[in-house]
């Protein structure tokens, strides 16, 4: 079977978002480029850390380059996931990279790879997503100002979530949680 790649260069959006409610959210990286639309379902901590990592590179290459860094854009979108919401693949395995000569971003998540794929092909899962010739792969290269927009979009994400216990920062769901730190009584928020 041949590798099924989702790729979009300058997408008109690409984005992360959610469906469901706090605590029961499933997190997507979605691109759209004219009538292609893409969704990848993926972990929360896996958006935070995209998000983090783009900042942290786009420092470097304005520092490297010798140039301000671009922080600001002129709108953020915060409009909802665009419908309708197909999962084309569970996200896995992320790369991060920059070309210079494009000067572009370019992200490429690839499909979850089983043990047992990895078994078949000898190796970690890590080395199995990127070298399999059947797993899917997402590859978007979008400007700087994207990625930036990307990322302060996925920072704000992923802390509109349910708010941390100020004892044992856990979640708190809306009927409150059991707090370790206070041997096993269910503690809520401060009204």
């Amino acid at each position: 079977m041949a590798r099924v790649v989702h790729s979009f260069d300058d997408p008109e959006r690409f984005v992360a978002g959610t469906v469901g409610e706090p605590g029961a959210r499933t997190f997507f990286l979605q691109a759209r480029a004219g009538h292609r639309l893409t969704s990848v379902a993926c972990e929360k901590e896996q958006v935070m850390a995209l998000a983090e990592r783009l900042d942290v590179m786009l420092d470097e290459v304005a520092r490297r380059f010798d140039r301000e860094p671009v922080t600001q854009t002129a709108s953020d979108d915060t409009a909802p996931l665009e419908q309708p919401i197909e999962e084309e693949f569970r996200a896995g395995t992320m790369t991060l990279a920059w070309e210079a000569d494009a000067e572009r971003v370019v992200i490429e998540v690839f499909a979850v790879v089983t043990g047992e794929q990895a078994d078949l092909e000898e190796t970690d899962p890590v080395t199995a997503a990127m070298e399999s010739d059947d797993a899917e792969v997402f590859i978007v290269r979008i400007t700087e100002e994207q990625a930036r927009a990307f990322a302060r979009r996925a920072v704000a994400l992923v802390a509109s979530g349910r708010p941390s216990c100020p004892f044992c920062g856990r979640p708190i769901d809306a009927d409150g949680h059991i707090c370790p730190r206070a041997n096993g009584y269910r503690r809520h928020l401060p009204e």
